[in-house]
């Protein structure tokens, strides 16, 4: 049995891992952007999940949300699930936040990120970028472009975890709308599977993956200078920074 993080998990794919993990016996910690929003998940909490509250648009409530975790305990996986699709928030919420957390609570064994075949059309640049979603200065294409530079980079520096990024397919969520053409079950399995499963493949670190294949990323992402570059500035804008394996 493992403990396991979800953020962004009040709806969409978050609160499908969330459901299936608890059904498996997993030890869930939901969270939702604000205390109002873990109504959505009553169901889930009476199952026996914890939860945590945050707006992970905002600097301060996500380091705040990095201290609650904390307190519940260290976790064994943590899915940084949570994502918005356009507006001033994409870079705060798609990068920032998952950076910030990954730097703030305790280090899990697994690091799953939520990537997107967009990512291939994001742009590789970091100059004029506003972490702080002010403005909008970065498209979600870019946002998960960064975002996957994160988990490898991530699994780079930590050899000791793994660490991976996801792509989980158009799928019919809010995000994703009711069209969307690809298995909502997919959509959630692949990082179920990275969070907990023992097979050989699923323990493979510094992968992109969809639906649970290995598939090349941008071949930013894996550039060291531009993981290393990413990294900087990151902590940059924060003041926090990632730490040392």
């Amino acid at each position: 049995m493992s403990r396991i993080f979800i953020t962004g998990s009040a709806d969409g794919l978050g609160k499908a891992a969330a459901q299936t993990l608890l059904a498996d016996g997993h030890q869930v910690v939901i969270h939702a952007r604000n205390e109002q929003r873990l109504d959505a998940v009553q169901d889930l909490l009476r199952q026996g999940a914890q939860s945590v509250a945050g707006d992970l648009s905002d600097l301060q409530q996500t380091l705040g949300v990095a201290e609650q975790v904390n307190r519940l305990g260290r976790m064994d996986a943590v899915i940084h699930n949570a994502g918005v699709y356009s507006g001033p928030q994409v870079l705060p919420v798609n990068i920032v936040a998952p950076y910030v957390l990954t730097a703030l609570i305790t280090r899990p064994n697994r690091l799953v990120y939520l990537s997107s075949g967009m990512h291939q059309s994001g742009r590789a640049a970091l100059e004029g970028l506003d972490w702080s979603g002010r403005t909008a200065s970065g498209s979600y294409s870019d946002s998960k472009l960064l975002v996957t530079t994160l988990a490898l980079a991530v699994a780079r520096r930590w050899p000791d975890a793994i660490s991976s990024a996801v792509d989980p397919g158009w799928v019919p969520t809010k995000m994703g709308g009711p069209g969307a053409p690809d298995d909502l079950r997919l959509g959630h399995l692949t990082q179920e599977w990275l969070a907990t499963g023992e097979d050989s493949e699923a323990r493979v670190s510094g992968a992109y993956w969809h639906h649970q294949r290995r598939i090349e990323p941008h071949a930013a992402a894996r550039d060291v200078a531009f993981q290393d570059e990413l990294l900087t500035v990151l902590e940059r804008a924060t003041g926090i920074a990632l730490r040392p394996s």
